[in-house]
Order: C-alpha cells, then sequence, then structure tokens
C-alpha cells in the first residue's frame, strides 16, 4: 500500500540540500542547550508546578517532575537516535517516515503542529498577561487589548510574536543570540526565587509528603469530561492526591518539559551533528531537570499544599505571597514575563521547520518549503506561522486547549520511541553517533510510559485530539496522499517498468 511505503534516508538526506530549500548550519553544542533550557523555563516553572502540587500531588510534585523527567530523558535518547542518524529539519515526523510509513509519519507531523502551534498561541497569551502584571507592578495603567469595532484585540501576543518572527526570517543564529540573553536573564531570576524561596522553608509544610487520596465530585454532568481516561476507562472515581495524584501530576508537569523535541527539529541547522546534537539535548535536560526540582521543593516547603489548593490559580507568586514577601513577586512577575519571551521564539521555530519538512515532501504546498536565497531561513513560511499565532492568541481563548499540546507531544514520543526499533531492524548497516543503551528496554519503557501518561490527560482533551486527528486526516486523503513526492517517484518507477513491458 502507497501509505505504508517509507522513505528512504538517502532520499531524505538528499532533500535537506536541494537548492532553494536548505537550511544554514550555524548551531553549536552550547546554542542547542540554551535553547533547551529556552523552551522549557517558562510557564512550567513559574505556575505548572504549583498548579500540580495545589490539585494533584501536593509537597510529592517532586516526583511528579522527576517521573516527567525520566519519561522525557528515555524518549530523547530515542530522538538523539534517530537525529544523529537523519540529521535534517523535521524531527519526529521525518523520523516516522523512514521507519513507520507515510500514513503515520502524516499523523506525528500533524500531532507536531499541533502541539507547537497551540503551545506558541497559549503562550503567547499569557506572554501578554504577564506583561500586564509588570505594567501594574510598575504603576502603569496600561490596557492589555484594545478594541477594533466587534473585535477585543489582546495586543501582547501581537508584539512578541511579532519581533521574534522578524528576528527568526533574519536568521537562526541571531535569533539563537538573543535568546541566549532572555534565558540567562531568566535562570538568574529561577536561582533567585530557589534561594529565597529556601529561606522560608519548614519541615512540617512536607508532611505528608504524598496525600492520602481524596475523592472528588461526582462524575456528571461535565466532570466526566474532565476525569482522566484512566479513571474514565477503568470505572474508578476520580481523585486528588495519593499515589495516582503523583502520576496525574507528572502528566500535567510534563508540560514544562516540552521543547526538547522541538531542539532535534534543528538537526539541519547544526555543525557536526552526530557530536552536537546529544550533547546539546541532554545538557539542556539535566539543567532544566535540576531547576525544576529545586522549585518545587521551595515552592512546598514555602506553605502547604493545602494553602496553594485554595487559589484559584496558584503559582510561585502565590506562595510568595503568603509568606509575606511581595517584592519577590514583583521579580517572578518580571521573571516570567522573560521566561515565556524564549519559549515563543523556540515554538515559532520548530513549528516553520516541521511545517518545512512536510511541504519539501508534498504533503503540503511545496511553496512552504522555499528558503531564503540570502540567510537561508524559510522567510516565507515563518511568516505565515507567525501571523496565524498571533491572531489565534490575540483574538481567541486558547486556554481550553493547554492539555492538547501534553497529548500532541507524547503522541510524538511513543511513535519515536517504537520507531528506533523498527529503523535498528530495517537499517542495521546505520552507525549513528549516539545509540540508545540498553537494546530495546530503553525505547519499550519509553513507548508504555508516555502512553501511561496520556491515560491520565482529560477525556476531554482525547475528545479535542481525536477532532484533530480526524480532520488532519481528511487533509491527507484529499490533498497528502496525492501530492507526495515519494508516491510520485514509485509512480514514474512504476510506469518506467510498465513501458517497456507494453512495447514487448
Amino acid at each position: 500500500m502507497q501509505i505504508l511505503r517509507t522513505k528512504p534516508i538517502e532520499t531524505t538526506i538528499a532533500d535537506s540540500h536541494e537548492p532553494g530549500r536548505r537550511l544554514k548550519r550555524s548551531l553549536s553544542t552550547w546554542d542547542l542547550m540554551i535553547l533547551g533550557v529556552a523552551v522549557a523555563v517558562g510557564a512550567g516553572i513559574f505556575s505548572v508546578g504549583a498548579k500540580a502540587a495545589a490539585n494533584f500531588a501536593g509537597p510529592a510534585v517532586t516526583l511528579s517532575f522527576a517521573i516527567a523527567a525520566v519519561t522525557c530523558a528515555l524518549a530523547i535518547m530515542c530522538y538523539a537516535e534517530f537525529a544523529t542518524a537523519i540529521p535534517v529539519a523535521g524531527s519526529a515526523y521525518v523520523f516516522t517516515y523512514a521507519t513507520m510509513g507515510e500514513l503515520l509519519a502524516w499523523i506525528i507531523g500533524w500531532n507536531l503542529i499541533l502541539e507547537l502551534f497551540t503551545a506558541a498561541a497559549v503562550i503567547a497569551k499569557y506572554w501578554g498577561i504577564y506583561l500586564s502584571k509588570v505594567f501594574s507592578l510598575a504603576g502603569l495603567d496600561v490596557p492589555p487589548s484594545i478594541q477594533l469595532g466587534p473585535v477585543e484585540l489582546v495586543w501582547g501576543p501581537f508584539l512578541i510574536v511579532a519581533i521574534f518572527t522578524v528576528l527568526l526570517v533574519l536568521g537562526t543564529k541571531l535569533s539563537a543570540r538573543v535568546g541566549n540573553v532572555f534565558t540567562v536573564i531568566k535562570v538568574a531570576v529561577v536561582l533567585f526565587v530557589i534561594v529565597v524561596g529556601f529561606f522560608y522553608v519548614k519541615a512540617e509544610n512536607y508532611a505528608p509528603f504524598i496525600p492520602d487520596a481524596v475523592a472528588t465530585k461526582g462524575t456528571g454532568g461535565t466532570e466526566v469530561l474532565q476525569q482522566s481516561l484512566f479513571s474514565f476507562l477503568t470505572g474508578s472515581a476520580p481523585a486528588q492526591y495519593g499515589l495516582f495524584g503523583v502520576f496525574g501530576g507528572a502528566a500535567l508537569v510534563f508540560f514544562a518539559f516540552i521543547g526538547f523535541d522541538v531542539v532535534a527539529t534543528s538537526a539541519e541547522e547544526v555543525k557536526n551533528p552526530q557530536k552536537t546534537l546529544p550533547r546539546g539535548i541532554f545538557g539542556g535536560l539535566a539543567l532544566v531537570t535540576l531547576l525544576y526540582i529545586l522549585v518545587s521543593l521551595a515552592l512546598t516547603g514555602m506553605v502547604p499544599y493545602t494553602t496553594l489548593a485554595e487559589a484559584k490559580a496558584p503559582t510561585l507568586t502565590t506562595a510568595f505571597e503568603a509568606v509575606g514577601n511581595t517584592d519577590a513577586a514583583k521579580v517572578i512577575a518580571f521573571g516570567s514575563l522573560v521566561g515565556l519571551t524564549t519559549v515563543i521564539m523556540v515554538l515559532l521555530m520548530g513549528l516553520a521547520r516541521v511545517i518545512l519538512a512536510m511541504s519539501r515532501d508534498g504533503l503540503l504546498p511545496r511553496a512552504l518549503s522555499v528558503t531564503s536565497e540570502k540567510r537561508a531561513t524559510p522567510a516565507r513560511l515563518q511568516i505565515i506561522c507567525g501571523a496565524a499565532v498571533a491572531l489565534v492568541a490575540g483574538l481567541t481563548n486558547v486556554d481550553v486547549l493547554e492539555e492538547m499540546i501534553n497529548i500532541g507531544t507524547l503522541s510524538a514520543f511513543v511513535v519515536v520511541s517504537l520507531g528506533i526499533l523498527v529503523l535498528r531492524r530495517k537499517r542495521p548497516d546505520l552507525k549513528p553517533a549516539f545509540r540508545v543503551p540498553f537494546g530495546k528496554v530503553v525505547p519499550v519503557v519509553s513507548a508504555i510510559l508516555c502512553l501511561y501518561l496520556m491515560t491520565n490527560l482529560a477525556v476531554e482533551t482525547w475528545i479535542y485530539f481525536a477532532i484533530w486527528l480526524v480532520v488532519g486526516l481528511a487533509i491527507y486523503f484529499l490533498y497528502g496522499q496525492r501530492h507526495s513526492r515519494l508516491n510520485e517517484r514509485f509512480a514514474r518507477e512504476r510506469d518506467a517498468v510498465a513501458q517497456p513491458e507494453a512495447r514487448g
């Protein structure tokens, strides 16, 4: 079947050198580490951890972060092996196309678009909110939105998306340098939070470390949609805290680790990718995990988790206000703004690279994969992505789609983890610079953990995800399959074989 045909790795690499559609290799190990930290240290560290502690895990949110980090690390090992074997843009989409066939590759690419586009829009929206908070703390009365006839426009997301769209059009290296500055600032703010927070830590706030499970409301009405898929399938009553709460918290804080797969999308722009990619990805992941665990220890040690649970939308600021340190709240608001800034940059870059790879293969319009002759960046595509993200973030309520980011990422992680087994079986001749240790164990465990975390997401999220997949499949069968360059190659080869037979 055509939809199950795989794209040869040699063809994939050759296509990445196509004139007018190739990217420039300019990123170093340090640049990749900073990209990983830039995309991960953002909304997750300033808000998601507090929400997970308040509503799911209590002080054991530290374990939730550790579980999410291990899951991410196992999957990222698989990404690293793939990326050193196939160092081109596109990440999980390209890896799947080379191992499991065109249809599944399309699904994964479509899910990556979901992850990156939704994340960029949600975080751009948050950036606008934090910008308003910074203005307010500075005593400035700047309205967060403007009225354009019947439409209310939140202008903050438009501003930040426009700035980084321009920078990414001008060059990936330039964007990375600007991102480095912002990343250093926000890491300094995080270290400030950790140091100051530990001055308020009280040992009794860590007890009980894993709170006893507490049954939540009944399962009627909208609560059916808001419970986890695991609870829905097993018939168990939805509950907070306890051991399942720790895993529920892990599914939520996994949001804080999104982005390391985005780093793999930059493989085509990395100098010496065989060595640079593994070092950059794992270095960034190690630093981010350490920061997350220290922040969660400070957060849950400062105040009882029940205090966080009383807040409507708990954040790090909630804890500092509870202990009477309002000055730290100003620093956190500024840190949140800076933190989200670089996240938006990396997500915009990753979104454009995934779409570039898919359009280069003909599954999306080929015109999208054209790169600038002077700067070797997908200028046209980057502007389209930036405009779409800005419009959705500035004009719509994207908050309801937050968990879609996680389900898109985790689905890609599952396929990439299993794809390693297929790659090794199909192409034993390949010798990637990095190889996942312990044979088949790590890829299989990675896939199982990611699947389990997916089942801890809400039923509502799975319904939205199913709708997204149906729309994606419709686009593939109506457009992608007919315009696929791989299918065109097979058709030419088939015609070339048929012509001599017809003459004979």
